[in-house]
């Protein structure tokens, strides 16, 4: 068994902004750029992904979901939200890509070929809740990923640990309401979504399944590590999840053109430590999947770090 596989298709570049836009292909591009310059797939296999099925897309968003952003593309409509979730003609198969890459991921971490996979695909996900595309996300990859896994394989107990800067009111949407799946976010607060107040613990069988660390502006990677070794690590000892999932977004990064939070890449290094560690000690696999990150140096240098990690 390999340690570290990432998972990537150049057919992201398809999802390009009709407008200046933050989300763009240059995002993927500049990593995998990074990557090759480091040498980092001599050692660690390429590995392209699947197209998520239209039953792996309705397992966790509704038709109505679906059938929008399928009609919004033919039709040749470019926004699908407010103002930020843009598509073109060409943006299904690049999102279909996204969500299937996690459903890749967890087949080959489920067959023991790999202990971890990251998917370096966009658009992101963690934004998108089961009837509404939003915050550049058209489906939630990491939702669709760990419903299959819960389905596919029966697993009794999932974890997700979202840092991205930006609460993923998405997947705790999707999941609120299960103790299969426990939710855990560090992100800036009050800020977008809204969501993520501490008070947002779950509903019915999923009440005390959802944990939410709301953090003000110009948090520094001192205090995200505490809360991980401190809190997140515990939490997860008592869930004891059967399989790990990471919503790896590195716009908390001081350099960040959409946030305003002070981490670095060392500690996103030190932040994926945690998580390995405990991994490790438990015998389980994690799979990480890239959501955001908008300045091209940062997000290439801290994916660098984390995937530096995972490869351990």
């Amino acid at each position: 068994m390999k340690n570290l596989a990432v998972i990537y298709d150049e057919l992201h570049i398809k999802h390009k902004p009709p407008f200046s836009h933050a989300e763009r292909p240059e995002r993927i591009s500049s990593v995998i750029d990074f990557l090759k310059e480091k040498k980092f797939f001599e050692n660690v296999d390429l590995i392209k992904p699947v197209e998520a099925s239209r039953e792996n897309i309705l397992a966790v968003h509704s038709s109505a979901h679906l059938d929008f952003v399928v009609d919004s593309i033919k039709g040749g409509k470019t926004l699908l939200d407010g103002g930020d979730t843009y598509v073109v003609k060409d943006s299904l198969v690049p999102a279909l890509l996204s969500a299937g890459s996690v459903i890749k991921a967890v087949d080959l971490v489920m067959d023991n070929s790999y202990n971890s996979i990251f998917s370096l695909m966009r658009p992101p996900g963690h934004h998108a809740e089961s009837s509404k595309p939003m915050g550049f996300c058209i489906f939630n990859n990491i939702a669709i990923g760990a419903k299959y896994a819960l389905d596919k394989y029966n697993l009794d107990r999932i974890a997700i640990v979202d840092w991205d800067v930006h609460h993923g009111n998405g997947t705790q949407e999707i999941f609120y309401n299960s103790s299969r799946v426990y939710f855990i976010s560090l992100h800036h607060y009050p800020f977008y979504p809204g969501t993520g107040a501490e008070g947002e613990r779950g509903n019915g069988e999923g009440s005390g399944y959802t944990l939410n660390f709301p953090l003000p502006a110009g948090t520094t990677g001192k205090t995200y590590l505490e809360i991980f070794n401190n809190k997140i690590t515990k939490v997860l000892n008592d869930y004891d999840p059967w399989l790990l999932f990471i919503s790896a977004g590195f716009d908390a990064h001081k350099d960040d053109p959409l946030a305003n939070m002070e981490l670095t890449e060392k500690d996103f290094t030190e932040m994926t430590k945690v998580v390995k560690d405990f991994a490790d000690k438990k015998n389980i696999k994690i799979i990480s999947v890239l959501e955001g990150g908008y300045n091209l140096d940062a997000l290439s240098a801290s994916v660098y770090a984390h995937l530096k990690v995972l490869n351990e």
